[in-house]
């Protein structure tokens, strides 16, 4: 993790990250842990309240907010689960970057608490889900883009789409220049 604040940072290009990407394994479960107590999960797990009480899930980040088989919400889950909806589509032309700081600290704020377990989700958990996770990485925890591709990508194969990667960028680059 680098912490130093740097103004000639610059990150990698979008095609060099997705070499990152692409490299280590293809697969993924459908719920990993990728950060102690955060989960990035598929539309199968989050369906599931049962598997989700099993594991402890108690917040929910649905990045596929109101899209086909993503229909998760505060009546779905009940009270013992706390909702956050992110509505957003997984195209490179979808503008992800206005939720990554209040997904980021819906993240934080949850963290915060004992006991407390979340599952960030969207259909598959590769591209919307994690890329909410690697902006809660970057602003909380001040990993550059590469090293929170890095962290998470040791537990879960991941592969955001290249206009989330083009967001993510200039969010390091911001993160950086602070």
């Amino acid at each position: 993790m680098n912490n130093m604040q740097d103004s000639s940072y610059t990150p990698p290009s979008v095609k060099e990250l997705q070499k990152v990407l692409f490299g280590g394994k293809r697969f993924g479960n459908h719920l990993d842990e990728v950060w102690p107590n955060l989960f990035i999960g598929d539309m199968s797990v989050a369906n599931d309240r049962y598997s989700l009480w099993k594991q402890g899930i108690t917040h929910v980040v649905n990045a596929a907010h109101g899209r086909m088989y993503c229909q998760g919400s505060h009546d779905f889950y009940g009270p013992s689960v706390d909702y956050y909806g992110v509505p957003a589509d997984d195209s490179p032309t979808f503008e992800l970057s206005g939720y990554f700081f209040p997904a980021a600290d819906y993240i934080r704020n949850a963290l915060n608490a004992d006991g407390v377990r979340v599952l960030v989700h969207c259909a598959v958990g590769v591209s919307r889900s994690a890329s909410l996770v690697l902006a809660y990485l970057m602003i909380h925890h001040g990993y550059t883009l590469l090293d929170a591709i890095g962290k998470v990508k040791e537990r879960r194969w991941i592969f955001p789409n290249g206009g989330f990667l083009r967001q993510l960028r200039a969010l390091d680059v911001k993160l950086r220049k602070k």
